[in-house]
């Protein structure tokens, strides 16, 4: 009897908590209903359709905004100022392509989120007070399989149809100061994939293709929103878009016939209720207790969140709290604290107790495991590798040596081992059998093929030459001594002057004997420039009536104006973050004295060489390491042929296809040289016939192009 007595007061008080709960939710819903309630939620299914009927306490002036998802497949739509009556949060359906619908209430609006088999499309009707949401059929199984889950997605390749391109990638300052961002899509039934990475939102359009105009990283800092910056690239078969934003923001994301809107808002907090921490998300609830039990009070969690929660004969103890609108998860999280307790959760099933209690069980079970995992019996299994070697693949989950050419390592258990055989290129690994899928697991990551990348070098060298020259020979003869006359000048006391270019003309003329040779000269200063051989020149002669005496002028000048190119085109094919190298050139012999004094032959090389390293980032760019050499022979010296060299070494940033010019090198010589005689070339204007005048000018110039491109791999190999 006492024991009867015992439970109806316990389950009368199980009650009071309940009652204050909703007594809670009630008076802090009473405004929200004011302004409308949704009361149910039924579903149906007309000609072959699904339809879901929603009852409101009043009509809607608009239809609900909403968007849909296509992995999971859901659909949302949002009711601004309208709480919810219906006393539930998940409504079990069950029909055709309809799994459930929940209710979610929050901020004063409600969602009702429709959890599908497969991805639709949908029409909304309002009809009175109620709003009848019709789903389009799905024709079958293929059709309900054009969104499958990113993950599997991105493992294939359709044969059947084509990519679709992105038409457009536009952003927009909304209102809030909210940043909008609207993509352009080939039709409405493009997959979307939206995630969080770290305090990035990535945005997957699956089985898409991105022009190039559209492969760019947009800066919208000025814009004043949480949206930073937008990087839209190509993945493999899909267009990735990420959005870097700053501070506390929220999003939300709809599809609007080809247009699909992503916006990017702050945060609002509201200061009057407790911030929602990291990792709560649970649906909000507000509880006000005085010196209740513990373990009461968590049984009114418990029938909040239909979870069932086994709580320890050791968990004691009466608590006081007021909490309002917390999410349900933080709350419990909240009194564990409060209490030193600790939980455990499998399934739908919560065990809740102190925590040196939980430590002390799961110390248990981990020891329990590894107990077993020394008693299970170990298997070998072979690996065939298809790209990488083995015997490099097992430096990745073997480093410590085991004897007997095996290896262990952490990855595997302390009793297994690893082999590779690389006449197949095999790896064949002894271990339990959970441990033999993770390795196999391992393997299909990191065997797999590695991109290519072609880089193309124009090593170019133009020449630009030009040189002027102007020169004079002048000469003369007096041939009168040989024709039986005098010749040369009486300069008094029986003396006579004679002039030639050397001692016997000199004489010759001067009657001495001998023949004159007319063809000398007294001044020999001809035009000359450097690798010209042949140049203009004009003469002049002047003699008596009796051609006994001459005087010739010969001006000779010239101009020469020269240009050449000389274009060298290395290239090569290697993988990602291989390095690769392409030389061509000659080795000169020389000398070298050997320490024993003995003479031996070394050779040097006059190469031309391309040493490469790419990297390809995750937005398709390529980052160079490049090493380029230029030589080619130069003087001979007493030592042996010396090498000219012109040397690269830099690392570039080069998107896919692009070009850029790494470097180049620029010569410019110039000489301006005068040959005179002396005194003589001093005399004005007169002077000119006893000089000449050289003026050169050279140029060399250098450059570097690279292209680099990542080479397209075919279906099978992805």
């Amino acid at each position: 009897m006492m024991q009867n007595n015992q439970g109806i007061l316990a389950q009368g008080f199980l009650a009071q908590c309940r009652l204050a709960v909703v007594s809670t939710v009630l008076l802090l819903s009473s405004t929200a209903f004011a302004q409308g309630a949704i009361q149910s939620v039924a579903g149906s299914l007309q000609d072959g359709s699904e339809v879901l009927r929603i009852e409101l306490s009043q009509p809607l002036a608009n239809p609900p905004t909403g968007f849909a998802i296509q992995s999971p497949a859901r659909i949302a739509l949002d009711f601004p100022n309208t709480q919810n009556a219906t006393g539930h949060t998940l409504v079990e359906l069950n029909q055709g392509n309809l799994k459930s619908v929940n209710v979610v209430e929050a901020g004063g609006r409600s969602r009702v989120v429709l959890n599908l088999k497969a991805a639709t499309s949908y029409k909304t009707d309002i009809q009175g007070n109620s709003l009848f949401i019709i789903l389009a059929p799905v024709a079958s199984t293929a059709t309900a399989k054009i969104a499958p889950e990113p993950r599997a997605l991105a493992g294939r390749t359709a044969a059947s149809s084509d990519l679709q391109p992105i038409q457009d990638v536009d952003f927009r300052r909304g209102p809030d100061n909210s940043g909008r961002i609207v993509v352009g899509l080939a039709n409405n039934q493009v997959a979307v994939d939206l995630r969080h990475e770290g305090k990035a939102l990535v945005v997957d359009f699956l089985r898409s293709s991105l022009p190039e105009g559209l492969r760019r990283k947009l800066d919208v800092t000025d814009f004043g929103t949480p949206v930073q910056q937008i990087t839209t690239s190509t993945t493999g078969e899909r267009v990735r878009m990420r959005i870097e934003a700053t501070g506390e923001w929220e999003h939300s994301a709809y599809q609007s016939d080809n247009q699909f809107v992503i916006d990017v808002r702050p945060k609002k907090i509201d200061v009057n209720k407790l911030s929602q921490g990291p990792g709560y998300s649970g649906e909000k609830l507000s509880l006000n207790f005085q010196s209740i039990e513990v373990r009461s009070l968590l049984q009114v969690i418990a029938d909040f969140t239909n979870f069932n929660i086994v709580t320890s004969d050791t968990v004691t103890g009466s608590l006081t709290l007021r909490l309002k609108d917390v999410p349900w998860d933080q709350a419990l999280q909240i009194i564990m604290d409060a209490k030193g307790l600790g939980m455990r959760k499998s399934g739908s099933v919560l065990w809740i107790a102190p925590k040196d209690e939980i430590d002390a069980r799961t110390k248990k079970d981990f020891e329990a495991a590894r107990a077993i995992e020394q008693l299970e019996p170990l298997r070998t299994q072979g690996f065939q590798l298809n790209y990488a070697k083995a015997s490099d693949m097992i430096l990745q989950i073997a480093s410590r040596s085991g004897g007997a050419g095996a290896s262990t390592t952490r990855f595997l258990t302390d009793r297994g081992s690893a082999i590779a055989e690389p006449r197949t290129n095999q790896l064949f690994v002894t271990d339990t059998a959970t441990k033999l899928e993770e390795v196999k697991n391992l393997l299909a990551k990191l065997d797999i093929p590695v991109r290519q990348v072609q880089i193309e070098a124009r090593i170019v060298e133009a020449r630009d030459n030009f040189g002027r020259s102007l020169g004079v020979k002048l000469g003369g003869g007096d041939l009168r001594a040989q024709n039986g006359g005098q010749g040369g000048y009486s300069i008094g006391g029986g003396n006579r002057v004679g002039f030639g270019t050397n001692y016997g003309n000199a004489t010759a003329t001067g009657g001495n004997g001998g023949t004159v040779d007319t063809s000398g000269t007294f001044v020999n200063l001809p035009a000359s420039v450097a690798g010209v051989n042949s140049v203009g020149s004009f003469a002049l002669s002047i003699f008596n009536s009796a051609a006994n005496r001459f005087l010739t002028l010969e001006l000779s000048a010239m101009e020469a104006d020269g240009n050449g190119k000389i274009v060298s085109s290395p290239r090569l094919i290697t993988a990602d973050q291989t390095k690769a190298l392409i030389e061509q050139g000659t080795e000169y012999p020389y000398s070298v004295t050997a320490p024993n004094g003995a003479t031996t032959i070394a050779f040097k090389k006059a190469v031309l060489k391309l040493e490469v390293t790419p990297q390809i980032t995750p937005e398709g760019n390529i980052i160079l390491d490049l090493d380029v050499n230029k030589d080619s022979r130069g003087e001979t010296t007493s030592q042996g042929v010396a090498i000219d060299t012109k040397h690269i070494k830099t690392q570039v940033l080069v998107e896919n296809g692009g070009t850029v010019v790494i470097g180049g090198i620029f010569e410019m010589e110039e000489t301006n040289q005068e040959n005179k005689i002396p005194f003589l070339g001093d005399v004005p204007i007169m002077g000119n016939l006893f000089k000449n005048r050289t003026r050169a000018t050279t140029k060399r110039e250098m450059l570097v192009f690279i292209t680099p491109k990542v080479l397209m791999q075919n279906k099978e190999a992805r």
